[in-house]
């Protein structure tokens, strides 16, 4: 998913469900650091992928608290 359509989405999101995503993206990175550490995870890439995923998505938070 493109970077400004996964933002896009964000936008029209309810505090809730942003917590929610927030939450969800944050067990897929300890996921992903496990398996880096065992060597399973093939693309280690996806890991900053989902590390910029997360401040995505602290920053529409932070948007809708502000």
């Amino acid at each position: 998913m493109k970077a400004t359509k996964f933002t896009e989405d964000l936008r029209t999101m309810s505090a809730e469900e942003l917590n929610a995503k927030l939450k969800e993206l944050k067990e897929e990175l300890f996921t992903l650091r496990f398996q880096h550490a065992i060597n399973q995870l093939d693309n280690p890439h996806k890991i900053v992928e989902v590390k910029k995923n997360i401040a995505r998505v602290m920053t529409v938070l932070s948007e809708k608290n502000a």
